[in-house]
């Protein structure tokens, strides 16, 4: 991409081309923007500061990633095919978590769908989803309890929300909880792009012993619309190998396990 003498000298059109290579490449350094730009690092930080406060990008370490948009609700489908590998992972160190007699809820989402192929070593499970794409897979498994709570159905994330689900899953108390989310925020906390099912699974922590989110490390990169709950609800993290530094050390240093498979 060409840059003009008058786009380098300009704040506003040097804060466009910043943007641009934002979507180009989802992310960019300070450094790399100083030489491609010709203006100072003290320059270029100011000009992602003042982009971060706009809400059009995340700074992080060294420079800054792209911000999603927040109330985007896509199709399980599409999430299915992002980071499939990586969910696998997950999901199988998740299992390796879940005990003979455990009651536990596995929410909605590509990587707990990942959980269920890993249980057929367990003979004595409850489990409790709003997922119907979990109840189907866990169907198979002869020696596991199956708990669905009403509800209305949410066909993009083919879940099960509303007053019906809440008022269902407030009667059951439960070890281990397994969500998935669509961003994660260690700063601010884990969220969704949809109300509904933020709200369902606040009353999932509500009932839960143990809280584990299972995330790949893109959701690190992104905040959702809806705020589930803050980190401080959050006892495990598994994640994989690509989460920053920077994000590892704050999730560690408020006390939370953290597991990169």
């Amino acid at each position: 991409m060409s840059i003009s003498e008058t786009s380098k000298e300009s704040t506003v059109g040097r804060r466009v081309i910043i943007l641009q290579k934002l979507v180009e490449n989802g992310q960019v350094d300070v450094n790399s923007l100083s030489k491609d730009l010709g203006v100072s690092e003290v320059t270029i930080r100011n000009d992602l500061t003042k982009l971060e406060e706009k809400k059009m990008l995340i700074r992080a370490r060294g420079g800054a990633i792209k911000l999603d948009r927040v109330g985007t609700d896509f199709h399980l489908a599409d999430k299915n095919k992002q980071h499939l590998e990586e969910k696998k992972r997950i999901g199988e160190k998740a299992a390796s978590l879940i005990e003979e007699g455990d009651t536990i809820i596995l929410d909605s989402g590509t990587t707990t769908i990942e959980i269920t192929r890993h249980l057929s070593r367990l003979n004595n499970l409850t489990i409790i989803t709003n997922a119907l794409n979990v109840a189907t897979v866990l169907v198979e498994h002869k020696n596991t309890n199956v708990i669905i709570p009403g509800g209305f159905l949410k066909k993009n994330s083919f879940s099960l929300v509303g007053s019906s689900a809440e008022e269902s899953f407030r009667n059951y108390f439960c070890d281990k909880l397994f969500i998935a989310v669509d961003g994660f925020s260690t700063t601010h906390g884990i969220s969704t792009p949809s109300i509904e099912e933020a709200h369902l699974n606040r009353i999932m922590i509500e009932i839960s012993k143990k809280v584990i989110v299972v995330a790949d490390s893109s959701k690190f990169l992104k905040r959702s619309f809806a705020l589930i709950a803050p980190v401080s609800k959050v006892d495990v993290v598994i994640t994989d190998k690509g989460i920053l530094p920077e994000d590892q050390k704050k999730l560690e240093s408020q006390g939370i396990e953290l597991l990169i498979v």
